[in-house]
């Protein structure tokens, strides 16, 4: 994480957390909640949960966590990361003006002119968020691939309310200026290829599942302590969350903060419920495409949620 007493306005937002928009007006009584969600990729989970050689720290996680045991994609395994990434912003890969089925980057023909998306309605009720994506640089707005970046983990890009404006660039930030301090309320920390349990061929984990669980859990026990007391001083909250099981639909998902309720919990979620999940915790309505899903009420601590 950044120095703490550097400049923190990488989204033009003060670093009090209020929105950079003065028109729109802030209670000062109720700070705002902290949301931060960290993705990692392509794995059951079983893969994940018990499995103290491959993944030690994330497993340690969970005496002090909750965690889902019925977590299901509701894609097709078949289907790739992207589309699952663009369902956790908007509770669908589905839209009118195109369906995203493939892991290509951003282009006029493979993105969607919809506003119904989680940072869209953030924004309307002066929420800031960030997206934090290792291995991009500073100042721009990442919507082609490069090095360790893949864009196709980068749900935000692939809207093009987002990527017609300067307000693309205002919202991505490398993970290395991630603040020590007053995180943007909803922050979005993607890790590279060869940190997110995918792997890659030019990765030193390769293409080995336990090599890349491995490897995602180092990236995990660098950067997650600092986040972790992060949340004991403001009132934060961290999703774990992977984008796609291996060969099942069930998937791992883990939520760390003061106030969850630690343990396991069985209720049938989603990426829906995530987003769903999301806008409540930062008080807009959640989108139409989520409704009927579950929240994750039942994670946290009674009247929390």
């Amino acid at each position: 994480m950044a120095d703490p007493d550097a400049p923190a306005a990488t989204d033009g937002t003060p670093r009090d957390g209020a929105t950079g928009d003065a028109s729109i007006p802030v209670d000062a009584a109720k700070p705002q909640r902290t949301v931060i969600v960290i993705p990692f990729e392509n794995k059951d989970s079983v893969q994940i949960i018990g499995d103290t050689a491959d993944a030690p720290y994330i497993n340690g996680l969970l005496a002090t966590s909750a965690h889902a045991t019925n977590f299901k994609d509701e894609l097709a395994i078949s289907i790739p990361s992207e589309p699952h990434y663009v369902w956790m912003e908007a509770g669908t890969n589905a839209f009118a003006d195109h369906t995203f089925t493939t892991d290509s980057d951003p282009s006029a023909s493979n993105s969607t002119a919809s506003t119904d998306h989680l940072v869209t309605t953030l924004e309307a009720a002066g929420v800031n968020w960030m997206a934090y994506q290792e291995g991009i640089a500073a100042g721009g707005c990442p919507t082609k691939s490069t090095g360790e970046y893949a864009a196709k983990h980068d749900p935000f890009v692939f809207f093009q309310d987002v990527t017609s404006s300067a307000r693309c660039a205002q919202h991505h930030a490398p993970l290395t200026a991630l603040p020590s301090d007053n995180l943007p309320a909803y922050t979005f920390i993607t890790p590279n290829l060869c940190n997110d349990m995918h792997g890659d061929l030019f990765c030193p984990s390769g293409l080995s599942d336990k090599s890349n669980i491995k490897a995602g859990d180092a990236w995990a026990a660098a950067n997650l302590p600092a986040l972790i007391a992060y949340t004991h001083t403001h009132d934060a909250t961290i999703f774990l969350v992977w984008d796609e099981g291996e060969s099942t639909q069930l998937i791992p998902f883990i939520a760390i903060g003061d106030h969850v309720v630690k343990g396991a919990d069985a209720t049938l979620y989603s990426h829906s419920s995530l987003v769903k999940t999301i806008a409540e915790l930062l008080g807009v309505s959640p989108l139409d495409t989520v409704a009927s899903a579950n929240d994750f009420a039942a994670m946290f601590e009674p009247g929390y949620l």
